[in-house]
């Protein structure tokens, strides 16, 4: 009997996103089923090292199986920072694998030549700008990449300064505005800031519904070949 109704799993390092990423899902397609796998103690380790650890990509690989095992037809990675070991885990597995920030590189690279990264994470910057590199080569385009870390906004806005966080994200993209041809956001939840941007000379990409969007368009491709 075959399936009509397809299934995604996020794969989740904060339970921050859950609610937000079902609900564009749930907007966007509301068709599929959504499940969630959550491993929070994932980005404490990640920054605690500056980077993945062999401990890390063994957790995600363990995560992607385990969603193959359950019966889904994809798996979204949520977080940039695990991005790397997102790879890693897809090469693994047969379930396709769609990383959040896939296609904001993908209409980066279609933008122009100069794109700013602006990240408040060094262990997402690095990531962010390798998926960067990597998808202009598959694209076969040119890029000038200019890496932006905010440094002290993440503390600003765990310590619960969410306001000054935004001033700083916004400052830093704004100054970055007159001489790119897009500033991408490394962090998803850099979409709260957009709108104290107000309009831009250039485009300022975020990541999670674009992500979202990308899924739904490959997840229903997916269905339509297997019924």
């Amino acid at each position: 009997m075959s399936k009509t109704k397809g299934t995604v799993t996020i794969v989740h390092t904060s339970f921050v996103s859950v609610d937000d990423l079902t609900a564009l899902f749930n907007e966007l397609g509301p068709e599929f089923q959504v499940r969630h796998i959550v491993d929070d103690s994932l980005l404490p380790e990640v920054l605690a090292n500056g980077g993945v650890t062999s401990e890390v990509v063994s957790r995600i690989c363990a995560f992607y199986k385990a969603a193959q095992e359950a019966g889904s037809d994809l798996v979204f990675n949520q977080c940039s920072s695990v991005g790397e070991a997102a790879d890693i885990a897809a090469r693994m597995i047969r379930t396709p694998v769609i990383k959040v920030d896939k296609k904001m590189a993908m209409v980066a690279c279609e933008t122009g030549q100069r794109i700013a990264v602006a990240a408040t994470l060094k262990t997402t910057l690095g990531p962010t700008c390798r998926l960067l590199e990597s998808t202009a080569q598959e694209m076969n385009k040119k890029l000038i990449i200019e890496p932006i870390l905010i440094e002290g906004a993440f503390d600003e806005l765990i310590s619960g300064n969410r306001s000054k966080h935004n001033e700083m994200v916004v400052n830093a993209i704004r100054g970055a505005l007159d001489h790119v041809d897009a500033v991408v956001c490394a962090q998803g939840s850099m979409v709260a800031i957009v709108p104290e941007l107000g309009e831009t000379k250039v485009p300022v990409l975020t990541s999670p519904r674009m992500g979202v969007a990308y899924a739904v368009e490959e997840l229903r491709k997916i269905m339509h070949q297997n019924n």
